[in-house]
């Protein structure tokens, strides 16, 4: 499908991280959408040849201000950048990729009680505005020095007795000698919007919205399909409820019929030990590519 002219004064600016595992992430969520993206490795924009959007490559701290200031219409950012930065933006959707969290954590040798510990102690991080508002709640006194990057060195240096940083899987911290003790913040990419912008922009969002809720929802779910006696079957109706209810068809055997439903990956394997002891046999899991509801 191409452009027309027209298309084209309404096309769809997105922000997204120009460089690392958000940006692979955020393109390849548009791929599942079906928009067709070609990229060079030092591109900082470029447009789909089949849906009307450009995508803006940007550093990831600037992105919420491109998204206020109406330079990109939408924009996706981990939600630690959004909060962060305390930009006018509509935050639409969690994206459920790119999970992290913000923790403090201490030297590894040292006495850790509780969140008190940090009182009247000098912390360093990049995220002040968040950990300022999280020591608030917790009446918690402490110096915040802002530091731009290589956080985890500072207490080495004797700049902090601690330090505020984003986690995935902790090896930076360890390799630092550093220890986590407090989660401050649970973080994912999030899909942001400038508030104003609207007409056939908006319009051309929600397409692309309801494209990236219906490759979501696939991920999060499975199909399965099984056999069943019918003298079990509403047993395993009372576990299998279904998007509205599961699918029931006949087999050759007029004891036994096929079952067909979805199962969220959240609970799959609870469903699955309670569809066998409820009776069900030959159990048929099979991926979803998109979920239209």
């Amino acid at each position: 499908m191409s452009i027309s002219s027209s298309e084209n004064s309404n096309r769809l600016k997105i922000a997204i991280q120009k460089s690392g595992r958000l940006s692979e992430k955020s393109l390849a969520l548009l791929k599942e959408c079906g928009i067709q993206i070609t990229t060079s490795p030092n591109a900082l924009r470029a447009e789909a040849s089949n849906f009307p959007l450009e995508i803006l490559f940007l550093r990831d701290d600037d992105i919420p201000e491109y998204v206020q200031d109406g330079v990109a219409d939408v924009g996706i950012i981990g939600e630690n950048v959004m909060l962060e930065k305390g930009k006018k933006l509509e935050l639409i959707d969690k994206l459920g990729f790119a999970k992290c969290r913000l923790s403090l954590a201490v030297p590894r040798g040292t006495t850790y009680d509780d969140v008190s510990f940090f009182d009247g102690k000098r912390i360093a991080t990049s995220y002040p505005k968040i950990l300022g508002e999280y020591f608030k709640e917790k009446n918690v006194n402490a110096e915040i020095h802002m530091i731009s990057g290589s956080v985890e060195i500072a207490p080495s240096i004797g700049l902090s007795e601690g330090v505020c940083d984003i986690v995935s899987s902790g090896s930076t911290l360890l390799s630092n000698g550093l220890k986590e003790v407090e989660t401050v913040l649970k973080s994912e990419a999030v899909l942001v919007a400038n508030p104003d912008f609207n007409g056939e922009k908006r319009k051309n969002f929600e397409k692309l919205l309801f494209r990236m809720q219906s490759v979501r929802r696939s991920n999060k779910n499975k199909y399965i399909l099984l056999n069943a006696p019918k003298s079990k079957l509403d047993a395993i109706i009372a576990v299998l409820p279904g998007l509205k209810s599961p699918t029931i068809m006949p087999l050759a055997n007029e004891d036994w019929v096929s079952v067909h439903t979805v199962i969220n990956e959240d609970d799959f394997w609870e469903k699955i030990d309670a569809l066998q002891e409820a009776g069900a046999e030959g159990i048929l899991v099979i991926p979803i590519e998109k979920m239209i509801v």
